[in-house]
């Protein structure tokens, strides 16, 4: 029998988790460690909460979470409640799947200012993560910065701009609706170093900015390139492109009748952000596009601000006792192998890119590598205690382990409190879920 623990319950766990089981079938026992009482990480608190859709994956790991020889273990914190080492006692191969759930930094002048805050911290308060649930940004201003050019971006400032009708089967929690939707923000400014050819936007997310009831997308003509320019790129990214010149092409009588604008700042690097005690302007400089680099004209400019959100790439959380590569912000490893026994996968593997469903051959990937390790000895003796071993460990301890079963109870609690029209409202304390699992 091989024993695999998988730390980290969102797409990249679930996936590996899945790969494993059409590997090797009844041979093989799967434990899925999660630091919270509740699985699917980034499908539950990254997703936007009006993307149901997308969040519609998670039927596909409850399958895979239903199955036999595989377990949810929740609320227990590896690196804290249990070492690393301690788990590659009991199981032949332990997989870090903890995806990146640190922002990276903006290292400019006033990073610090009140009022300023990174994505995951952002997306985390109105997606109700545990950690995040207390921020209680203040949405009194009228003008909000948001910093970056991929959907993380443009998720914020859809969120923002929202009237509450159109939150209706969304899960936002009620915390983040009430303040949002109190907010009179009347200009969301996305900031992007390069030009509209370097965007990591998807057309998707951007044709929704079209469909908003009370905000109007905004791009200056002079922003663009020349259309014939667009035929070099790639299709996703002429799409994206396509919808930016249709922004630039609405009449200014159309933005007229619409109560918040969206505008696209591009060409435009942060250098500062400027403020007493808490932000109240962003200091820009404009750039120039050399070789699909940002340079630095030495123009500057400011924008006034009352919120900054920073929407720039994320890191993963060092694990006590785990190689970390600190520039890449990921763990150290050589194609998912940390060291003998300990893998990598997903973001936790390769940095925060790609989308959810590249998570899916990685994890295929990964297991492929680990039963190479197996067949070859590089992993030492097979037959280690499994969670036999790790529960006489959780014993000891007195961990309060919460289990796939608990989490459904869980889930069922949140769907009875939701309001009406909405999927769920999510409990955003963990002794909220603790409770709600029962005896």
């Amino acid at each position: 029998m091989r024993h695999i623990a998988i730390i980290g319950s969102g797409p990249a766990g679930y996936y590996t988790a899945e790969a494993a089981q059409k590997l090797w079938g009844d041979d093989v026992r799967i434990d899925i460690f999660d630091r919270l009482p509740v699985p699917y990480g980034l499908i539950r608190f990254g997703v936007a909460p009006d993307h149901q859709s997308i969040k519609g994956v998670s039927r596909r790991y409850e399958k895979t979470a239903l199955t036999d020889n595989v377990r949810f273990v929740g609320n227990v914190a590896i690196g804290e409640d249990v070492t690393i080492a301690e788990l590659q006692q009991f199981y032949d191969a332990s997989v870090l799947a903890t995806g990146a759930p640190r922002d990276r930094e903006l290292a400019v002048p006033g990073n610090d200012l009140g009022n300023v805050y990174g994505s995951a911290e952002f997306v985390g308060w109105y997606n109700g993560h545990p950690q995040f649930a207390d921020l209680a940004p203040d949405l009194s201003g009228r003008t909000a910065v948001v910093i970056g050019m991929g959907n993380v971006a443009l998720d914020v400032a859809r969120i923002l701009s929202k009237t509450r009708d159109e939150f209706a089967g969304s899960d936002i929690v009620n915390h983040a609706l009430d303040a949002l939707t109190a907010s009179p923000i009347e200009r969301i400014v996305i900031l992007g170093r390069r030009g509209p050819h370097q965007i990591s936007m998807t057309p998707k997310e951007l044709g929704e900015l079209m469909e908003l009831e009370q905000a109007s997308p905004q791009v200056e003509t002079s922003d663009l390139p020349d259309e014939a320019e667009d035929a070099i790129l790639e299709p996703g990214l002429r799409k994206s492109v396509a919808h930016l010149r249709s922004f630039a092409a609405i009449p200014h009588a159309i933005h007229g009748e619409k109560r918040i604008a969206i505008e696209f700042d591009f060409f435009a690097s942060p250098v500062a952000l400027v403020g007493n005690g808490r932000v109240e302007a962003v200091e820009v400089e404009r750039t120039e596009v050399v070789k699909g680099r940002a340079q630095g004209s030495g123009e500057t400019y400011r924008i006034p601000a009352s919120l900054v959100v920073t929407c720039i790439g994320y890191r993963t959380a060092p694990i006590e006792g785990v190689p970390f590569d600190e520039r890449m912000g990921r763990f150290a490893n050589d194609e998912g192998r940390i060291l003998d026994g300990l893998y990598c996968v997903g973001w936790a593997r390769r940095g925060p890119t790609g989308t959810i469903g590249t998570n899916r051959p990685d994890g295929f990937g990964l297991v492929e590598l680990i039963a190479a390790d197996m067949e070859s000895g590089k992993l030492g003796r097979q037959g280690k205690r499994g969670r036999e071993g790790f529960d006489e460990l959780a014993a000891d301890r007195g961990l309060d382990i919460v289990t796939f079963q608990d989490w459904k109870k869980i889930e069922e609690a949140e769907h009875s409190a939701a309001r009406e029209g909405s999927p769920r409202e999510k409990f955003i304390a963990i002794e909220q879920m603790i409770a709600a699992r029962g005896s």
